[in-house]
């Protein structure tokens, strides 16, 4: 096992010496950022995607170093995207039990109708290097998180994740470890299916929905942060209890509290019965509130939920004709058995086969992946904790100036 060890190592040392030799016989030699960046793991990383083919490999490492010099990745600062860190629109949300880096992007709809494509593909490079300077020494692969929330329409969303998988499948080869599409629209699964066998990343691509875990306790708790984790609902502790009704512009009308956490709607509207009909404005004396005197205006009266034969019947102009009285005999009751699936000739002849094991494992097993990048999909966005992750010169100015101030600020 050994000996085979180091054949396999031996060989891929040569192939990424041939790879080297051939993007520097091109033409423009090579800077020195750039000879930095064809470093052996690069380099290898570029010959598992071309399946160790050294031409393929050399060529498309080439174009890459073509392209970044044109995006220029090496100035790339954050006080260029000053509005979207501070909105949160593409950031490092924190690392994940290998220590992988997970990347969220939470672009709305109308961001390409005031931002160009160039704009775009800077802030999404500016975002993958520095998740890739958050790595450690043996780590190599990212996590990312696509928020479709905020998108209505399915092709244009569509459109803006093809063009970040494009460009991490092609200029970031073997970065990818999963990519996972959240909420998108509904017309998104039929355009994905379309799409899908024509797509690099389709394997490592998982489209979810943030529905299927609200029943999850686990990521729901948000102490540290008050502003998110408060509630409103309504406190009936918080009210004194009162059975009669003070004085008020209207004898007729009333507003009651109900104390029990079963009901509905815990305030409903009631008509108060009046027993001098001259009386007008303000009442002398409290009157009583009963579901009895009292006719309820919501749904969630208590009046409107006791029996029918309390509740007076409301004699109206017209005579009404009188109800059959109901037999008190023995009544068949109806089954409704479940009706036979009718046959369908347009199915797979495959599901004639299908164990009742396997049906709805992909669907679980793409749930079961995204449980453990669901907290940093839930969890609230701080631009200091995002800004402390990036490196100079990545941080720009305004990083380093709050920094100094923070460590002043910790020494008094």
């Amino acid at each position: 096992m050994g000996k085979k060890d180091q054949s396999t190592e031996e060989k891929m040392n040569q192939r990424v010496q041939s790879v080297l030799q051939l993007v520097k016989k091109q033409s423009p030699p090579l800077t020195p950022k750039q000879e930095k960046f064809c470093s052996n793991a690069c380099v290898e990383r570029f010959l598992r995607a071309k399946s160790d083919n050294v031409k393929k490999a050399a060529k498309q490492l080439r174009a890459c170093l073509a392209w970044r010099e044109s995006i220029g990745t090496e100035n790339l600062i954050a006080d260029e995207f000053s509005t979207e860190i501070a909105e949160g629109v593409a950031y490092i949300a924190g690392h994940d039990e290998e220590s992988r880096p997970v990347m969220v992007l939470r672009m709305k709809q109308d961001y390409p109708k005031f931002h160009s494509q160039k704009m775009f593909t800077r802030l999404l490079v500016f975002t993958l290097e520095v998740a890739i300077s958050t790595m450690p020494k043996n780590i190599e692969n990212f996590v990312l998180l696509f928020d479709a929330s905020f998108f209505r329409s399915a092709s244009a969303f569509m459109n803006y994740l093809l063009a970040a998988l494009k460009i991490v499948g092609d200029y970031y080869p073997g970065r990818l470890y999963k990519a996972f599409v959240i909420d998108p629209p509904s017309l998104f699964s039929y355009l994905w299916k379309g799409v899908r066998p024509f797509l690099e990343l389709s394997a490592s691509t998982v489209v979810v929905s943030s529905l299927d875990y609200e029943d999850s306790l686990e990521f729901n708790d948000f102490t540290a942060y008050p502003t998110r984790a408060s509630s409103l609902r309504f406190d009936p502790s918080s009210i004194k209890s009162t059975a009669k009704i003070g004085s008020c512009s209207s004898s007729r009308f009333s507003f009651t509290v109900s104390h029990h956490f079963d009901s509905v709607k815990p305030w409903y509207l009631t008509l108060t019965t009046d027993t001098s009909s001259s009386k007008v404005g303000p009442t002398a004396s409290p009157a009583l509130v009963s579901p009895l005197s009292a006719r309820s205006l919501s749904f969630a009266s208590p009046a409107a939920r006791t029996a029918r034969g309390n509740i007076s019947m409301r004699k109206s102009l017209f005579p009404s004709t009188p109800l059959p009285q109901r037999s008190k005999g023995f009544e068949s009751v109806k089954v409704n058995h479940p009706r036979t699936p009718r046959p369908s000739f347009f199915q797979s002849p495959a599901m004639f086969f299908r164990r009742d094991g396997q049906v709805g494992t992909k669907a679980e097993r793409s749930r079961e992946s995204f449980l453990p990048f669901l907290k940093f999909y839930r969890r609230p966005y701080d631009e200091m904790i995002y800004r402390s992750m990036m490196r100079p010169p990545l941080g720009g100015l305004i990083s380093i100036v709050k920094r100094r101030h923070m460590s002043v600020s910790q020494r008094f």
